[in-house]
């Protein structure tokens, strides 16, 4: 299992993955490579999770990476990263990438799909909180 920071179904981090998400990220991974998600703080599709080709979207110090999705079938992690000033929102927030039928972003890799991901949420448990060192 990844550390504190990773992402799995099991994983007891910030960031986790559906079932259905997964099996949409094992066909964009065969078409596409390595991926990559990024959430920023922008209205509409811009606060909705985007997936890219890893390394399409550069990342800097105004980003936060959340943790990495660990998908079945899939050779390489799939990075999750969030605007720093989005993460202040949600820095007591775990966050579960999800997919639904839909017109998602123009730039977001699933749009071609009739698909859409988009984040659902919960409230990290103060237990969850301390290991992540966030308390």
């Amino acid at each position: 299992m990844p550390g504190p920071d990773g992402g799995s179904p099991s994983s007891e981090g910030r960031v986790d993955l559906t079932e259905t998400a997964a099996g949409l990220l094992r066909r964009l991974t065969e078409e596409h490579g390595p991926l990559m998600f990024h959430q920023s703080g922008g209205c509409c599709d811009g606060s909705a999770p985007m997936c890219y080709p890893a390394g399409e979207f550069r990342t800097g110090a105004a980003d936060v990476h959340l943790g990495d999705l660990t998908v079945d079938g899939v050779a390489a992690p799939i990075p999750v990263w969030m605007s720093a000033s989005q993460f202040e929102y949600w820095r007591h927030t775990h966050i579960t990438i999800d997919v639904v039928p839909g017109r998602g972003a123009g730039f977001s890799l699933e749009a071609p799909e009739g698909m859409r991901f988009l984040t659902r949420s919960r409230l990290l448990t103060l237990e969850e909180l301390g290991v992540l060192g966030d308390v």
